[in-house]
């Protein structure tokens, strides 16, 4: 398999290797998903309509091979010197969470981890898990950002964060799991492979019993302020 990144393509390149969702590449993992009877999150570069521009797309596959749900992602990457809207266009809305096998499932997607008001909507309205494939840029503290940015989103909805993260090239690896009370169950370092982790809908349910910071909001009075 190979694998391309944004930041190494022309817009036209990308644009060239993007597919639809009924592609090849999402239609491989459906099957495969079916034939082994097991449930896939994946990311792809799909095609738009703007020209030379793609999304960055997430899509869930039931054990029979079907696409339960799909996410565009909505925060492009512009920042620390990328420009990602110059080759991605934004998703415009966020994907309901779903009810997989495994508990209700938030997707984002790399740099909407930055973003703390997407995970909090997907968690206050009933995700367990937040799962957001990711190719997170190594740099100075990157790496950090990333160790701590899934910890807290993981401790400040009462969730678990599943984090895979490209690693080579210029990603930072590290692939995360991350339980409700910030406890890390499986790092990947740089290694490139398989993790497999036990997840506890039990451990959600008595972390927001005892740390109910959901239910703790006041939206009653939060204010929207205009200047």
């Amino acid at each position: 398999m190979m694998f391309y990144t944004a930041s190494s393509q022309t817009p036209h390149e990308l644009s060239s290797l993007a597919e639809t969702i009924h592609g090849n590449f999402v239609q491989s993992i459906s099957d495969s998903a079916r034939k082994n009877r097991i449930e896939v999150i994946g990311t792809f570069y799909e095609k738009s309509k703007l020209k030379n521009h793609v999304y960055d797309t997430s899509f869930l596959t039931n054990k029979f091979g079907k696409i339960v749900s799909t996410y565009r992602k909505i925060h492009l990457y512009d920042a620390l010197g990328f420009k990602e809207s110059s080759k991605l266009v934004a998703g415009s809305k966020i994907a309901k969470p779903f009810n997989s096998s495994i508990g209700k499932i938030g997707m984002l997607i790399c740099y909407d981890l930055r973003f703390p008001e997407m995970p909090r909507i997907l968690a206050s309205s009933g995700s367990e898990l937040l799962v957001a494939p990711s190719a997170w840029v190594k740099g100075e503290n990157k790496e950090e950002h990333w160790i701590t940015i899934v910890k807290t989103r993981a401790i400040e909805n009462g969730c678990y964060v599943i984090a895979p993260n490209q690693v080579g090239n210029i990603y930072c690896g590290r692939s995360l799991v991350v339980d409700p009370l910030g406890n890390i169950l499986l790092d990947m370092k740089k290694k490139q492979g398989l993790g497999i982790v036990n997840i506890s809908l039990n451990v959600v349910k008595k972390t927001r019993t005892a740390l109910p910071l959901l239910k703790n909001r006041r939206t009653d009075i939060y204010p929207n302020f205009k200047v």
